[in-house]
């Protein structure tokens, strides 16, 4: 994928047996020119041979389909001499990590998963980013229907063995700075005379879920949310459903988020009626912070007694807030990992949902409105110096 240092990452394949097989660092030959994919065709396909002393020989192809990320590789091995063959097929995916990107949260792809990931039937979904993998304790593990993968922001390498089939999955931290994840599959075992084919699928490519749900069971995890999976897989499906709806991914964030809040309305009205109280009781707060001085207990006891009264509930601002930003949080990480925003022209200026604002129109906007909402929040027995530093 690629040999610069700085980014290398290579896709590498070969088999181990006995009594010889061709690793990833052996040469191929190609069984003829490369190929065009023509008009009409629905894969290219790309054989190579091995041949040995002993007789033995392995054809390997690769096969792309149109319009998939989805590589087909197969090794066939024909066993032309007087001995039985027995060996194993292993792929592996190397890279260094790449490299840092800066900004914080005004760059997603500084805050999505880069590491290394893995799937079982039995402890399902796994990662790990390359700076916990630890030489002393590499990953080693027997798996039938699972699969390895490296991921970054929006794109994931990874392995699929052939369905039924045992596999062993390891890993390990290799020198440059390079982190490895291989699969080697079943034993392989050919008489004189026959021969036997494995086939392993390799996908490079988008993450994108219902595409990789429908190649693996598992592989749509790879669009990773972390703890907010549960809130975000059904918002991203709801944002797909709205794109639908309106042929632009701008438009259909702000139906998503309109549809929340509409969700949301009940907690709002709540939280906006608290704040409204409050704010009739502020000049009363004030006065009995003037009466009681600096005795903060008297002033305490004597502002309860008129919450109680007047039936205020001090935190009925606040557990609506509580309630509605994991939401939020969910939504954020939906429109950080959304392969689909990426370079998706919305209105006007705003051509990339997914680079920064160039001329800083809604960032502003929304600061303002963060301002507002601040000043028309209460902060009842607050100090006149916070309150100004609050709002500034």
């Amino acid at each position: 994928l690629s040999q610069d240092a700085a980014n290398y990452f290579v896709a590498q394949n070969g088999l181990v047996g006995s009594p010889a097989a061709p690793s990833h660092e052996d040469t191929m030959q190609p069984q003829r020119g490369d190929q065009v994919l023509a008009d009409g065709a629905e894969a290219v396909e790309l054989p190579f041979l091995w041949r040995s002393a002993d007789g033995v020989e392995v054809e390997r192809s690769y096969r792309l389909a149109r319009g998939s990320y989805l590589l087909e590789v197969t090794d066939t091995v024909r066993n032309n001499g007087s001995a039985a063959w027995s060996g194993n097929a292993y792929h592996q995916l190397v890279r260094v990590p790449p490299p840092a990107t800066r900004g914080g949260f005004t760059n997603p792809a500084s805050l999505s998963f880069v590491g290394a990931a893995w799937y079982s039937p039995q402890d399902k979904f796994e990662k790990r980013k390359f700076d916990k993998f630890d030489p002393r304790k590499p990953l080693r593990i027997d798996v039938t229907d699972g699969w390895i993968a490296m991921l970054q922001h929006y794109f994931t390498a990874a392995i699929i063995p052939p369905a039924g089939q045992a596999s062993v999955f390891s890993s390990a931290a290799l020198s440059n700075n390079r982190y490895l994840m291989r699969e080697v599959g079943s034993a392989i075992n050919v008489a004189p005379g026959a021969q036997a084919s494995t086939t392993t699928r390799l996908y490079l490519g988008p993450k994108m879920r219902q595409e990789l749900e429908a190649i693996s069971p598992g592989l749509g995890l790879t669009l990773d949310y972390g703890i907010f999976t549960v809130l975000a897989q059904p918002m991203h499906w709801l944002l797909s459903m709205l794109h639908k709806l309106t042929g632009n991914w701008g438009w259909a964030i702000v139906l998503l988020v309109v549809v929340i809040k509409g969700a949301l309305f009940k907690l709002s009205e709540a939280q906006y009626r608290s704040f409204a109280k409050m704010r009739k009781v502020q000049p009363r707060i004030e006065a009995l912070k003037e009466r009681y001085g600096d005795d903060r207990q008297k002033f305490q006891t004597a502002m309860m007694e008129m919450y109680k009264k007047e039936k205020i509930n001090p935190l009925g601002g606040c557990l609506p807030i509580l309630v509605q930003i994991p939401i939020f949080l969910s939504l954020y990480w939906v429109l950080v990992e959304a392969v689909e925003l990426r370079h998706a022209p919305w209105i006007l200026w705003i051509q990339n949902l997914t680079a920064p604002d160039p001329y800083f129109i809604l960032p502003v906007v929304n600061l303002v409105t963060m301002w507002a909402t601040q000043k028309l929040s209460p902060a009842p027995g607050m100090d006149p110096m916070q309150k100004r530093m609050m709002q500034a």
